[in-house]
């Protein structure tokens, strides 16, 4: 568990740290709307960043980012930004970056319905916010990634069931419930996406793991509640098209697990490719010119079909 905060904690404050670049290197972006709450209360978990294209269109289509943060972070939409979101709107697309609430804050599928919220007042508010929602991807960063996929693999699903457990999918965060949540393509940045086989390829982590916080209980104790949050049972014919990326000695999160989502991504159609990124690990090398290439491309290519 340390050892995992430590590196979430390193990722977080190298992006963070890109707020005060040295030298002559330009200020961050500063969005065109800010602090847009998406679910009508007073919750700074419940706030989106949204960055609009200086190319002088009047609408873009859209892109929504998420940071990453092992779920423990509920205010992280600035660093969600600078890991992914600048390549976007040099692109030419509008970038919505979110926050959601934490698991300390309340345990799953809180932070699947705040996504979907964030879509949905997205899609509702778009007129005046200038954006075309004819199409919406999404796209985060090792939790943030996890919780992308998951709104890639849900399109039109409200609730699921495992066994004899039932959970809320789309929830109803911010109401706008006339609006869909579907999203139309994914990148995922090597999010955990099967928590069955988070320890060593091959089982569940321990009651002091990330995502035990998730779910409020031990991961082996809960095996219902660990299938239902993890991308990889969800995929479907429905699913969109999800493009992996994931470095090859990312100790954080396992290779194995984009190997694992790729293949039943695969099976079904809905897998663009995995990009391994070797010797890439949790953010480091991994994000590099090459790969955001690779996303802004995907993106671009669904958008224009």
């Amino acid at each position: 568990m340390k050892k995992f905060l430590l590196s979430i904690f390193s990722l977080m404050f190298s992006l963070v740290g890109l707020a005060q670049p040295p030298g002559n290197f330009p200020p961050p972006v500063q969005p065109d709307f800010a602090n847009l709450n998406y679910a009508g209360d007073d919750l700074e978990a419940h706030t989106l960043d949204l960055y609009i294209p200086k190319d002088g269109n009047d609408k873009h289509k859209l892109i929504v980012v998420i940071y990453g943060s092992a779920w423990f972070g509920n205010n992280l939409k600035t660093a969600g930004y600078m890991g992914v979101g600048q390549p976007l709107t040099d692109a030419g697309f509008a970038v919505a970056s979110i926050n959601h609430r934490s698991s300390g804050d309340a345990k799953y599928p809180a932070q699947i319905n705040d996504v979907k919220g964030a879509i949905r007042y997205l899609k509702a508010n778009a007129e005046k916010l200038g954006i075309d929602t004819t199409f919406v991807g999404i796209t985060g960063f090792s939790s943030g990634g996890h919780l992308s996929s998951m709104a890639g693999v849900t399109n039109g699903m409200k609730t699921r069931t495992v066994g004899a457990t039932t959970i809320d999918i789309e929830g109803n965060v911010g109401g706008n419930l006339q609006h869909s949540s579907d999203v139309d393509a994914v990148v995922d940045w090597f999010g955990p996406v099967d928590m069955a086989r988070m320890e060593n390829c091959s089982t569940v982590k321990d009651a002091n793991s990330p995502e035990a916080a998730l779910i409020g209980g031990a991961p082996a104790d809960n095996p219902e509640l660990i299938a239902l949050i993890s991308p990889i049972t969800y995929v479907s014919d429905s699913t969109a098209p999800i493009l992996v990326i994931h470095g090859t000695t990312d100790n954080v999160v396992p290779f194995c697990q984009s190997q694992f989502f790729s293949q039943e991504l695969a099976k079904a159609g809905k897998l663009e490719k995995l990009i391994a990124v070797e010797n890439g690990q949790h953010g480091p090398i991994t994000f590099n010119e090459d790969t955001f290439k690779e996303m802004v491309d995907f993106f671009t290519r669904q958008a224009n079909k």
